[in-house]
């Protein structure tokens, strides 16, 4: 398993600000500029949201994956923040979802994560969400099939645990797995490691994260922000167990979305994220060892 970041930890600079919940800061990033964080974090790979490329020519996919490759960063491609296939209601988007499987092999990233839906896509009844959501992604199977890559569906706020299995069930293709989101079901009220258990063993890419209860209503996003890893309710330490166990070997990709306001910075809570995940993974190291 490889450390690694999400460039949606830093998605106030990519212009991405909560309302009412965030302020946008003093200026922009390119993703230039977040591969030389990402480097100066010394991490071993990167995630990057397709809403950050700003050109997708073939001219500035082969610089991206020219400075990718020079700073020895592995790559998970990431398209459909935030409604990706708006839970099947959204057929038009399967095009851009195939036109980023194609960004993805450009780019040298061998699985792509996407999102089905949102959570405030989700239909009301189960049946009519998986009937309209199933042949989309069957077709988005077989297309990245075809292209040698693999999606990595997300848990987004948007999907139960079981609903997740049905859904790669019923697709069955191995080019379809799981992003598994090590925090997004409590949102939906779930036990987040029956969540995590459940699910690790068809993770193709993570969005390790952890957060926390804050104020307001349980059933907004604000009340459950982003916090460090290991200051937070998800039991980061056994998710990295279970993943090594269920023979995980690809990017353990932090990810912070809305970050408690009582951290100062996206840097500070970074720091400590990846120092208390190389602590773990070198403690677990040693048990096994």
């Amino acid at each position: 398993m490889k450390i690694a970041i999400d460039s949606y930890c830093y998605h106030r600079y990519f212009g991405e600000v909560y309302p009412n919940l965030e302020q946008p800061p003093a200026y922009r990033m390119t993703l230039e500029d977040f591969i030389d964080r990402a480097r100066a974090h010394e991490v071993q790979g990167v995630s990057i949201e397709s809403f950050m490329l700003d050109d997708s020519s073939p001219r500035n996919l082969e610089r991206l994956r020219g400075l990718l490759d020079e700073a020895g960063l592995e790559l998970v491609w990431a398209w459909g923040h935030p409604h990706g296939l708006g839970s099947g209601a959204r057929v038009e988007e399967l095009a851009d979802l195939q036109r980023h499987i194609d960004i993805a092999k450009a780019l040298g990233a061998s699985v792509m994560r996407i999102c089905a839906g949102g959570r405030r896509t989700r239909p009301e009844s189960w049946l009519a969400h998986k009937t309209q959501l199933l042949p989309l992604l069957r077709r988005a199977a077989d297309y990245a099939a075809g292209q040698g890559v693999v999606l990595a569906m997300e848990n987004h706020v948007d999907l139960l645990a079981a609903e997740v299995l049905e859904l790669l069930e019923a697709v069955d293709n191995p080019a379809l797995g799981v992003c598994l989101d090590t925090a997004n079901n409590l949102r939906m009220f779930e036990d987040p490691m029956q969540v995590i258990e459940l699910l690790a063993p068809h993770a193709k890419a993570t969005h390790i994260k952890d957060i926390c209860a804050f104020r307001g209503s349980p059933r907004e996003f604000g009340f459950w922000p982003s916090v460090p890893l290991g200051e937070g309710l998800i039991d980061i330490p056994r998710t990295l167990q279970l993943l090594r166990q269920h023979g995980f070997d690809g990017l353990l990709a932090l990810e912070i979305d809305y970050l408690h306001p009582r951290y100062g910075s996206e840097e500070e809570a970074i720091g400590k994220s990846l120092a208390f995940m190389r602590q773990t993974l070198a403690r677990q190291h040693q048990t096994c060892a």
